[in-house]
């Protein structure tokens, strides 16, 4: 049985080479709102942080360019570039999947843009751990009590 419960969609990632072509249909054109920004050499990411809803069941839209369209990660590629869901015990359910031969990207659990604890599931198996996103960049976001509330 799994010990932890994927509680809904928190996030949309889409990247581009301008952020502002994409702000302009997602922001301008559908009406989303523009909350923050974030950036990263690291992650080589300059995003606008959007959202769509309200309260506990909105769900942020990321639009991205990379800081350095030659680096990795390239946050463009693919345009599609990761979803976030929700999850009410982080560490468990990292724990659990491990033992499933999940795989996960290089930094274990971490913040993330909106300061919530993440990680990420990588879009590729191995030899190793034989489970991945099957080309899908996935995202595991620790809930707030107060989201846990509400979605569970």
């Amino acid at each position: 049985m799994r010990p932890f419960k994927i509680l809904g969609l928190q996030q949309i990632a889409i990247g581009g080479l301008d952020k502002s072509k994409l702000a302009g249909l997602w922001g301008d054109v559908l009406g989303l709102e523009r909350v923050g920004e974030y950036q990263s050499e690291k992650e080589n990411v300059d995003e606008d942080i959007f959202r769509c809803g309200s309260g506990v069941f909105a769900v942020e839209v990321d639009l991205m360019q990379p800081l350095d369209p030659e680096k990795r990660p390239k946050v463009h590629e693919p345009a599609l570039n990761h979803i976030g869901f929700w999850v009410d015990d982080l560490a468990c359910a990292v724990t659990w999947l491990e033992e499933q031969g999940v795989r996960f990207t290089p930094g274990g659990i971490r913040k993330g843009a909106a300061g919530h604890d993440v990680v990420f599931i990588h879009p590729k198996s191995n030899d190793t751990f034989p489970v991945g996103g099957e080309g899908v960049l996935i995202e595991l976001v620790q809930a707030p009590a107060d989201v846990i509330s509400a979605l569970q």
